[in-house]
């Protein structure tokens, strides 16, 4: 048994889990933020980072530290029924929900809209998500290593031409960066924050970190310390990835505004970024590696819910499964990128604080005794907040107004919760709660102690304890 690893294997390990990270859907968010945010593009991508890269890595040290076979087994700490429900609500988001159909539609968007007419939109993405996910279907039916092996081959010619592009951008801007809009021309960085969510990535990290400690203990670092400490270095090597591609497509999206114009989604700035640069030739070569990269994406997304929910529920059977989430994801597609970005917020932003919530807690889990009390407390506390900024987020989201209770309960967090209009309004109660249960729980342990101990020093003497 080892507890360390040649740097070789924990930028082997990195590598992977860039890979795991990244897709298609990734490049699109850093691109309109960087179109959005023009001039405070920097404090914008800042608060991008916090959510798009800091809090993935926290997640995957958190499930490394929590010693769990899997993200049920450590949301069932709060409860066994939550740990069923959360985990299930979380596949479905980065699944058939929102991030497979979001792998078509991105396909479709930087791949094929590029080349047809806007008479042809409806249509072509119908027909070309149909066949997407009809390919994804075949495969998650029939898997073979030939997704891995093209996915191996995919990662670094996306990273490859990506960079090219990149280097393109400094080298020769597509335009001078122009005033923010809106919405970024004051508090940019929260704003960029929120954005982070999009990426579904710190989510994503609650299931791909297992695969990452699996991999570190099959090469032989077997203890806590150990594994989490080669999961930190193996996290840094893709963050550092990550991280220097959004910020360099944020820089590319802010410098693109006055040459494309403000765009609906990223893929058609990446898109057009590409011919611009280096003509149909270089649109034909990001359309043919986005496509195969989102389809091996896509195919992974299927099998995992696919094998997730059939050990849920093991009477229906894998193949029913992967068909039934291939078949909800293509018509989810078909509503297309913009929408299906907009309905996942009001999802993210009740989802995202449970999850960081439950990342808080594995951490100072041995603090409070990994006492179920203060799991139960902190999420019912994060809960209560995230709860009603999804709702809000919703209705706002289709235009209603709110429903009277909800109008009371929104004033009174507005009023009394610190950061409730940035979106974290949740973080401090969440805090508080941990800290109150867990001294409580602390107190329990040392008045259960002292009372052993007078009980054995009674007994010791030879007198009846009173």
């Amino acid at each position: 048994m080892q507890n360390k690893l040649p740097f070789s294997k924990y930028f082997v390990i990195g590598v992977m889990l860039f890979a795991l990270f990244f897709g298609a859907g990734n490049l699109i968010f850093p691109a309109s933020l960087g179109q959005n945010a023009g001039s405070n593009v920097w404090l914008a991508i800042a608060g991008f980072l916090i959510t798009g890269i800091g809090l993935p890595f926290l997640g995957i040290l958190a499930m490394g530290i929590s010693g769990s076979k899997n993200l049920q087994e450590l949301s069932s700490r709060i409860h066994p029924i939550y740990g069923v429900i959360f985990t299930s609500l979380l596949y479905l988001t980065i699944g058939p929900f929102f991030a497979a159909p979001r792998t078509g539609a991105v396909a479709y968007d930087i791949g094929i809209a590029p080349f047809l007419g806007d008479s042809f939109s409806h249509s072509g993405l119908l027909v070309f998500t149909l066949l997407f996910f009809i390919v994804t279907l075949w495969f998650s039916l029939n898997p073979a290593k030939i997704v891995d092996n093209v996915g191996k081959i995919l990662s670094p010619a996306i990273i490859i031409l990506i960079l090219v592009l990149l280097m393109m951008v400094v080298v020769k801007p597509l335009g001078s960066i122009e005033a923010p809009q809106s919405d970024f021309s004051s508090g940019a960085f929260m704003k960029g924050f929120m954005e982070g969510y999009n990426t579904m990535d710190a989510l994503a990290s609650l299931v791909f970190g297992i695969i990452v400690i699996n991999s570190i203990r099959s090469m032989g670092v077997k203890s806590t310390s150990g594994v989490l400490l080669a999961s930190a270095k193996s996290g840094i090597v893709a963050i550092i990835f990550l991280g220097i591609i959004y910020v360099g497509v944020a820089y590319l999206g802010a410098t693109s505004t006055e040459a494309f114009g403000l765009m609906d989604t990223g893929g058609a700035i990446l898109g057009n970024a590409a011919y611009s640069y280096f003509g149909t030739l270089g649109t034909v070569m990001l359309s043919v590696i986005i496509i195969l990269a989102c389809l091996t994406t896509s195919i992974g997304l299927m099998t995992a819910c696919g094998e997730y929910f059939h050990t849920l529920f093991p009477t229906i059977s894998y193949k029913i499964w992967v068909l039934f989430f291939s078949t909800v994801s293509f018509v989810i597609a078909n509503f297309g990128l913009a929408n299906i970005i907009k309905f996942s917020i009001p999802v993210l932003m009740f989802l995202y604080p449970l999850a960081v919530a439950l990342m808080l807690l594995t951490f100072l889990s041995k603090l409070f005794s990994h006492s179920q009390m203060v799991y139960v407390s902190a999420t019912v506390v994060t809960f209560m907040i995230s709860f009603i900024d999804g709702l809000k987020t919703f209705c706002q989201l289709i235009g209603i107004e709110y429903f009277g209770w909800l109008v009371s309960i929104i004033h009174f967090y507005e009023k009394a919760l610190p950061f409730y209009n940035k979106g974290l309004g949740w973080l401090l109660p969440a805090i508080v709660a941990i800290l109150v249960t867990g001294a409580l729980v602390r107190l329990q342990k040392l008045t259960e102690v002292r009372i052993k101990n007078k009980t054995e020093s009674t007994l010791k003497h030879g007198t009846s304890p009173r």
